[in-house]
């Protein structure tokens, strides 16, 4: 498990008691069902991990940058207030 998916699924598990693999999160983070299920570990990953670290992810997980920000945004509108990756208008900027 490289560094990051550590980072990542220390934040994300923990605090729920869960042992999500890597790609189990990355399938989670990509689904929009994950939030007509208010799936924890998903609303974890986009509002508890550093962003930094959330985007390192998304490009080591090959998860669709589009598909994580359209399921921050509904994510957002849940919750009530704005998370990083549901920023409209903004690219997200992976790393190279």
């Amino acid at each position: 498990m490289s560094v990051v998916a550590g980072k990542v699924l220390s934040t994300v598990n923990a605090p729920y008691g869960t042992t999500l693999s890597a790609e189990q999160l990355a399938s989670k983070i990509s689904d929009p069902a994950s939030a007509v299920s208010f799936d924890p570990s998903a609303f974890s990953f986009f509002s508890e991990v550093d962003e930094s670290i959330r985007i390192s992810f998304l490009d080591e997980m090959h998860v669709d940058p589009t598909a994580a920000s359209d399921l921050a945004r509904k994510f957002s509108l849940l919750a009530g207030y704005p998370l990083p990756l549901a920023r409209t208008g903004q690219q997200m900027l992976l790393p190279v």
